[in-house]
C-alpha cells in the first residue's frame, strides 16, 4: 500500500518486489498526487517498467548490457561487435536513453559522415544501437525503441571480374583460402580456422563443425574440381612442412615459412594489401567474395534455401542484400527478351496471383 507525504512537493512511497520506492509527484495538489500514486501502483501490478528506473538509464548502460548479452549468448563475435560499439559509446556516453530523438540520431549520422564513414558502416552501427534499445526494453530499462531510419547505401562492390587478378598476386596457400571464400561465400575466420580433418578428398567434401560458425550451425559442401585440386596441393604442403619441422600440424592454413606450425594462420592483411595494390584494385575487401558467391549461386539457379545453407545466412533479408544485380545481368536479360542472344529468344509465361 502506498502513501503520500509532504516535502516541498507531494512525494509518494510505494513498493515493488518488496522494495520501497520514493518519488516526487512534482505537484503540491493532493488529487494529482493521488492519481500519480495510483499510476505507479498500477505499473507495479502489471509488471511494467517504473519510470524512475527508466529515466535514470543511460545509453552507455544499454550498450554495456548488449555487450554482456553477446558474451553470454555467443550470438556475435566480440571483436566484430566491439567495432560497432566503440563509436556508439564515444558519441552517446553521458546521454539519457529516454532523451533519444531524431535530432540526436541525425547528429550522430553527421558526426560519423564527417569522419569519412560510409552509409553502410553507419547503418550497421545504427542497427546495433536499435538492438541495444530492444534488449533494454525487454529488460525494463527503457519504455520504447526509437524509430531509426537507415541511410541509402552505395551499390555493393562487384568482385567477379577482379577475383583472379587479385588471387594471382597472393601466396599459394592464400589462393586456396580466397577460392573457398569466393566459391562458397564463407567468412574469413571460418576459412582460416579449418583443420585438415575437415577436408575429405575421398568424398569430395569440406565441412564446418557446429559451434565454429557465426550462426553456430555446421555446414557441409561438395568441392568443385578446381577446389579439389587446390586443396590436395595445400594438404601436401602442410604435410611436407610437418615432416620438415617435425611438428604435427592439424591446420589447413598455417605459416609455411618454417616457423611453428601448431597454430592456425589468422588474417592476412599485409598479403591482401600487396595483392590488391598489384592488381590495381585498391579498396577491395576480402568480404566482397561473400557477395560474389551469393550472386553466382543466384545466377546459376541454386535454390535460395540451399544457397543460404552453403553461405550460412539465417536471415533472407540479409541474404538478399548480397544478391547483386549488375549492368551485365540486365543487359543479358534484355538480349534474351529481344532475341539477340542465340537460342534464348523466347518468353516464359508465369501465372501471377490476381
Amino acid at each position: 500500500m502506498g502513501m503520500l507525504y509532504k516535502r516541498g512537493d507531494v512525494w509518494i512511497k510505494y513498493y515493488s518486489a518488496g522494495k520501497p520506492f520514493r518519488e516526487s509527484t512534482r505537484t503540491t495538489k493532493q488529487k494529482e498526487a493521488e492519481r500519480f500514486l495510483r499510476d505507479r501502483e498500477g505499473r507495479v501490478a502489471l509488471g511494467t517498467p517504473l519510470l524512475p528506473k527508466v529515466q535514470r538509464t543511460m545509453i552507455e548502460d544499454l550498450l554495456k548490457n548488449l555487450k554482456t548479452h553477446y558474451e553470454t549468448t555467443g550470438q556475435r563475435k566480440l571483436r566484430e561487435a566491439e567495432t560497432r560499439l566503440i563509436p556508439l559509446r564515444q558519441f552517446f556516453t553521458g546521454r539519457r536513453a529516454s532523451a533519444m530523438s531524431g535530432d540526436v540520431l541525425t547528429a550522430y549520422i553527421q558526426h560519423r559522415q564527417s569522419e569519412g564513414m560510409s552509409n553502410g558502416t553507419i547503418n550497421r552501427e545504427l542497427s546495433v544501437l536499435g538492438t541495444a534499445y530492444t534488449l533494454g526494453f525487454e529488460h525494463g530499462k527503457v519504455m520504447r525503441r526509437p524509430i531509426i531510419h537507415h541511410l541509402k547505401e552505395a551499390a555493393p562492390r562487384q568482385e567477379e571480374a577482379d577475383f583472379r587478378a587479385v588471387r594471382a598476386h597472393l601466396p599459394e596457400d592464400l589462393r586456396v583460402a580466397v577460392t573457398i571464400m569466393y566459391t562458397f561465400g564463407w567468412r574469413l575466420d571460418e576459412v582460416m580456422g579449418l583443420r585438415l580433418a575437415q577436408v575429405d578428398l575421398g568424398a569430395g567434401t569440406l565441412r564446418l563443425e557446429p559451434g565454429t560458425t557465426k550462426n553456430r550451425e555446421g555446414r557441409v559442401v561438395y568441392l568443385t574440381p578446381e577446389l579439389e585440386l587446390l586443396l590436395r596441393e595445400q594438404i601436401d604442403r602442410v604435410i611436407t612442412l610437418s615432416r620438415t619441422t617435425r611438428q604435427l600440424c592439424p591446420w589447413l592454413f598455417t605459416h609455411l615459412n618454417g616457423g611453428y606450425c601448431g597454430t592456425p594462420r589468422k588474417d592476412f592483411r599485409a598479403a591482401w594489401a600487396t595483392a590488391i595494390g598489384k592488381a590495381g584494385l585498391s579498396g577491395k575487401l576480402k568480404h566482397d567474395f561473400r557477395r560474389t558467391a551469393v550472386r553466382n549461386m543466384e545466377r546459376a539457379g541454386v535454390p535460395r534455401s540451399v544457397a543460404m545453407k552453403i553461405t550460412g545466412h539465417k536471415s533472407e533479408c540479409i541474404y538478399r542484400r548480397y544478391a547483386i544485380v549488375c549492368d551485365a545481368d540486365l543487359q543479358e536479360a534484355t538480349r534474351k527478351l529481344t532475341g539477340t542472344f542465340p537460342g534464348t529468344a523466347r518468353l516464359i509465361a508465369v501465372d501471377c496471383p490476381s
